[in-house]
Formats: C-alpha cells, sequence, structure tokens
C-alpha cells in the first residue's frame, strides 16, 4: 500500500535556474552527486549515464517531499517540444499545497515567476499553473472546503 507521494524528478540543462525556482518554492539543497556506472545504468535503463544529481527537499515538512533534479552529461537529454502543451501524453504537472494562495502567487510573482493562468476555484480548492524549469508546469493548490469545515467546527465547539 502506497503511504505518501515521495519525489518528482525533472530533467534539466540549468540545475542553478531550476534550484532557484523550487528555493522560491521552499525547497533546499540536501545532496549533490554524480551518477555513473554500471549500477546507474541498469536502475534508470540509460547506457552509459554520467547525470549530476541534485536532491531538493522541503525544509521542516512531514513526510519528507523531495524535488530531483537531473542533469545528463552522458548521453546527451532529449528536448520534449510538447513538454508545455497539457494535452500531450504522458506527464502532465506537479502540484504543492499551499495555505495561503493569493499570498504565495503575490510573493512569486513579484520574484518573476510567472503564472500560466488565473486562479480558479474547482473541487474545494483555489488551484493555479505556474510555468516551471524547462517548461514544466507546477501548480500550487490551497484547500478551501478543508479549512472552511475546520473552522465551522471550531465555531461549534
Amino acid at each position: 500500500m502506497i503511504k505518501h507521494f515521495d519525489h518528482v524528478t525533472v530533467v534539466v540543462q540549468d540545475v542553478r535556474a531550476a534550484q532557484q525556482f523550487f528555493g522560491l518554492l521552499g525547497f533546499e539543497e540536501d545532496k549533490s552527486v554524480v551518477i555513473a556506472g554500471p549500477k546507474f545504468s541498469a536502475y534508470m535503463g540509460v547506457d552509459g549515464i554520467e547525470a549530476e544529481h541534485v536532491t531538493l527537499v522541503l525544509a521542516d515538512v512531514s513526510p519528507r517531499t523531495e524535488v530531483q533534479l537531473l542533469k545528463y552529461h552522458h548521453p546527451h537529454f532529449l528536448p520534449d517540444p510538447a513538454i508545455s502543451n497539457l494535452t500531450k501524453l504522458g506527464f502532465n504537472h506537479v502540484c504543492f499545497a499551499v495555505d495561503d494562495l493569493e499570498a504565495e502567487v503575490a510573493r512569486l510573482e513579484a520574484r518573476g515567476v510567472q503564472l500560466r493562468n488565473e486562479i480558479m476555484d474547482f473541487h474545494g480548492r483555489k488551484l493555479v499553473f505556474l510555468w516551471g524549469p524547462e517548461g514544466i508546469t507546477v501548480e500550487l493548490a490551497q484547500w478551501v472546503e478543508a479549512a472552511r469545515s475546520a473552522e465551522a467546527g471550531t465555531a461549534a465547539s
């Protein structure tokens, strides 16, 4: 049985730009190593792999939540011209929960992060898509129904 989300891995050309973006979301570098050799080639299914592998973690969050960045030195990465097209097959986006979406959006926009769309309400959440590193889509979500239910429970006590 699955217990919780562990990590997402993003292949990047510019590790520092990706670290900066995820740093704005609260992620901090935990480890940075180069992965290479037969063990990693077999595990990843990538012959002759050599890549910078940077693990970013959310500080003081339980359960541990990671974004792992991979910058391939060998073989060369494969560009995905449809990476930002949310109709393509496969990976679509990753979403992180926040407490106050409007405040988070204002803070991120002030630091140059671009929104893909306007904030919307959907299924008890406020949601917004961001342009992430290498054209990936990152979503932020604020659960509002749960907050309203908790407030109602507190008021009833």
